[in-house]
């Protein structure tokens, strides 16, 4: 599966602009449908950006990936790095009228380590967490963990703040409201879920007396309103955007760039220099794909050349492979075992791999998103490269939402269950292991798929205890190479898309997520 076919034809001719209001509401088409506005529910990116809006962290990050204190004054490290004392910024309020206290945090930040794998890190180290006042958090650590304020500004499941009532729900359950204490206010009456979404900005949102810099800063909301437009298309978002109809389109085809590139209209650029890792995740607790030689075989039958030439077609320039299982820049980490997930094999020795496992025909189940177009490419290449040395896939063609839903389930295949799913995952946070989640292998609480690995669990472990570079690097490529050998996850390449915008914004700033403050519209 070399190109796409759906854009052939008459679907990707662009029409002319059209004349703009002078209305102050900001039009976005994001990646894919929004299905969820729980963050901590769920790792999906469109909820993670639209999260960032409606709620705010304890820690943001600027666009170099430097953590930096979000809702709070300052904090203070002390008991030799094992007690951490926090103090909020006055005035911040959640969006339903009540303030933002101590305990709302504290609540938060529980509900957050039981879904997420840094969060389990934490609180495997957490002696307590409390609320001494109104305005103060204390963490007191069993082990040290210098690395807290960067684990705390995680932004692929962040942690963000919510009202003390909506903390307590089920981690396994999605919140029954949309209530944060973020730059804006989220109109649940407006809300059709995988279609449309508004926001407007809150008027009680005091924002930091700080340049912006990706979810760190000052956020100040210079527009009236947002309308998220979902529109599954690619060439019918890519001509509202040319049109005037959306100012915003999040990740547009590549195929697509060179007609937008002639529009008057739009600007391209791109806003995230990291880009992300297209990855095809395992079920680790059902077989066959519990099986590490299968795994193994996976790897080695899926092209990662084929799936970004698929993927990024047009702009071959934004693709980059090999992709191993971190990204920190070291060659020695980066490139160890590398040679397994680029050696080109026949189909003969692919097969010869797949019955070495013990593969007898049983069926495979994709679960198949294909209203996220990146998603759905890669999945096509995967599935034709299965089908290619016969193996047998079932390939379930579903929305997001669904897969979002159905990619919870530990139940047989025969009962709902699932083998294989793509999705990615952003490249900053594999720069070092602390919070790669694909590659954590913590059983139960492990991310999606549910990897087992008590040697990756070990590595992980003496890594965080790490006192000199050399260390670091040692067990990163240690991480590495047990990533090679385990296959917690499959990497299928990486690309850093491009943004359009209409000329009538000004331009965006920097980061690996979509941010729509100190944003004007003309």
């Amino acid at each position: 599966m070399k190109r796409r076919g759906f854009l052939a034809g008459g679907g990707a001719v662009l029409a002319a602009p059209a004349i703009g209001g002078t209305t102050k509401t900001l039009l976005f088409t994001p990646q894919s449908p929004l299905a969820s506005l729980d963050p901590v529910w769920t790792s999906a990116m469109t909820t993670r950006n639209i999260g960032f809006q409606i709620y705010d962290v304890l820690f943001g990050r600027d666009e170099w990936m430097n953590p930096k204190p979000q809702m709070l004054a300052g904090y203070v490290v002390e008991d030799d790095g094992k007690r951490w004392v926090m103090t909020l910024r006055d005035n911040q309020w959640f969006h339903d009228g009540d303030k933002v206290l101590a305990r709302d945090c504290v609540a938060s930040l529980r509900r957050w380590m039981m879904r997420d794998p840094a969060g389990a890190t934490l609180s495997a180290r957490l002696d307590a967490l409390e609320a001494p006042d109104g305005r103060t958090i204390v963490l007191r650590l069993k082990r040290k963990l210098p690395s807290l304020p960067k684990l705390l500004s995680k932004f692929q499941t962040a942690a963000v703040m919510v009202p003390e009532r909506l903390a307590k729900t089920d981690p396994f359950k999605q919140m029954p409201e949309a209530i944060g204490s973020g730059p804006f206010r989220f109109l649940a009456g407006e809300y059709v879920i995988g279609s449309h979404a508004a926001l407007v900005p809150f008027e009680r949102y005091v924002p930091r007396d700080e340049k912006p810099s990706f979810t760190s800063g000052g956020h100040k909301v210079l527009v009236d309103r947002m309308e998220w437009k979902m529109i599954p298309d690619a060439a019918t978002a890519a001509n509202a955007l040319a049109t005037g109809e959306i100012d915003w389109l999040e990740m547009p085809l590549p195929d697509l760039l060179p007609v937008l590139n002639g529009s008057p209209n739009v600007k391209i650029g791109r806003l995230d220099d990291y880009g992300f890792i297209s990855q095809l995740r395992p079920n680790h607790v059902i077989a066959p794909t519990n099986n590490v030689k299968f795994r193994q075989a996976i790897r080695a039958a899926v092209s990662q050349r084929e799936v970004m030439d698929a993927m990024m077609g047009a702009d071959p320039d934004s693709a980059i492979v090999p992709m191993g299982y971190l990204a920190t820049g070291k060659p020695e980490v980066d490139n160890a075992g590398i040679e397994e997930l680029t050696k080109k094999r026949s189909l003969a020795e692919i097969k010869s791999l797949f019955e070495a496992a013990g593969y007898n025909g049983e069926r495979l189940v994709m679960l198949h998103t294909t209203d996220q177009p990146f998603y759905n490419l890669a999945t096509l290449v995967v599935v034709d490269s299965l089908a290619r040395v016969g193996i047998t896939v079932e390939d379930q063609a579903m929305d997001w939402g669904t897969t979002l839903q159905r990619r919870s389930s530990k139940e047989p295949l025969d009962k709902g269950g699932w083998s294989l799913f793509v999705s990615v995952t952003p490249v900053p946070e594999y720069r070092d292991p602390l919070l790669g989640s694909l590659l954590r292998g913590n059983g139960k609480d492990a991310w999606i798929g549910w990897p087992d690995d008590p040697r990756m669990e070990a590595a992980y472990a003496a890594w965080l205890d790490a006192d000199t570079p050399e260390e670091l690097t040692q067990l990163e490529r240690e991480i590495q190479l047990t990533a090679v050998a385990d296959v917690p996850f499959i990497p299928l390449g990486r690309y850093r898309p491009r943004v359009a915008w209409s000329r009538s914004l000004s331009d965006p700033g920097k980061g690996p997520a979509p941010t729509f403050w100190n944003i004007r519209k003309s």
